[in-house]
């Protein structure tokens, strides 16, 4: 795939009042889903809730893309149809995750750097051949006392803009995920001045690495306070400060900036996407959504793991998906 064409992808996958919906959980993550609902996390179930959700009525017109899961992206609906060619049917781009996981990183207690290199080139072939238009590589960082450390945010940096790199040369448009976690008590401040950090680091490793950013998203986390921080920022605040932050960091050659939810409950991840897209600043990126759980724990609800409840499953996914897309114009009420 040429440049042109990688940045077509991309272009169209943060299309006006559109955004991805993540459903790569991994196995273990799946089943922490699916324990809240009391539901066995076997095949049969996993591939019956992801077509709940790739066939929603309407579901199209404000999801672009799905990541899908290893599995997934192999498995056939009951009635024998590819789930990619579902999408594909739809007019959904479907995507895929290809790291193996942040690993513990040799002489940095409790900091990780994401593996899954080795390969990575044979695999990105065959996801092509399965239908996959695009790709997804997470790295994530903790804030603490002395965290994270240079050693982590260089390692995770290059590890991303490696993986960046092979995927263009595949024909994939990569998805680069640096994450600041929520976790802990720190406060907006200390996330705003690591996330900075972050960010700088791997866009420097992108250029080092000649990556086409015309051809990529950044999908980061928001400039927000600790989970267990006393003093919560509010919509506004997170709103700015994010803007800010990646007005500082981001070029303006990216097409879009799709955020994760990060933890966060589904509305207010809704929020602060709309009161970022409100802003009077200047933009020059498309900022839109993709997300896991935001998209999904209504949805899971009303399902239930029952068949006579996949209409109500899609009619909430459908609702989540909706305010999202309104979010993407600043026009969520």
């Amino acid at each position: 795939m040429s440049g042109a064409e990688l940045a077509k992808t991309a272009q169209a996958l943060v299309v006006d009042g559109k955004g991805i919906l993540a459903a790569d959980e991994s196995a273990p993550t799946i089943k922490k889903r699916f324990d809240s609902i009391d539901i066995p996390s076997t095949e049969e179930n996993r591939r019956d809730y992801r077509t709940m959700l790739f066939t929603t009525p309407g579901g199209a017109k404000h999801v672009s893309g799905v990541i899908l899961f290893d599995e997934t992206i192999r498995q056939n609906a009951a009635d024998g149809t590819p789930l990619v060619r579902i999408l594909r049917d739809a007019g959904i781009i479907p995507g895929i995750k290809v790291d193996a996981g942040a690993k513990p990183l040799a002489g940095h207690p409790d900091e990780t750097v994401t593996e899954g290199l080795d390969g990575l080139r044979d695999r990105l072939k065959e996801y092509a051949k399965l239908g996959a238009r695009f790709t997804k590589w997470r790295a994530v960082y903790r804030i603490g006392d002395t965290i994270p450390s240079p050693a982590c945010v260089l390692a995770n940096a290059h590890a991303l803009a490696r993986y960046a790199s092979l995927c263009q040369e595949a024909g994939l448009v990569p998805i680069v995920e640096p994450e600041v976690l929520m976790d802990g008590d720190h406060d907006i401040d200390a996330c705003d001045e690591v996330t900075e950090e972050v960010l700088q680091s791997v866009f420097a490793e992108l250029a080092a690495q000649d990556v086409l950013l015309e051809g990529i998203l950044l999908k980061p986390n928001m400039v927000i306070s600790g989970a267990d921080c006393p003093k919560q920022a509010d919509v506004n605040e997170v709103a700015w400060r994010t803007v800010r932050c990646l007005r500082r960091t981001v070029p303006a050659a990216v097409p879009g900036i799709v955020f994760l939810s990060g933890g966060q409950n589904d509305e207010v991840a809704t929020l602060h996407l709309n009161a970022m897209n409100k802003l009077s600043e200047t933009r020059p990126w498309k900022l839109s959504f993709s997300y896991g759980r935001a998209l999904q724990a209504a949805p899971l609800k009303a399902w239930g793991g029952k068949t006579g409840n996949v209409k109500a499953g899609q009619a909430a996914f459908l609702e989540r998906a909706k305010a999202n897309s309104a979010a993407t114009l600043g026009k969520y009420a």
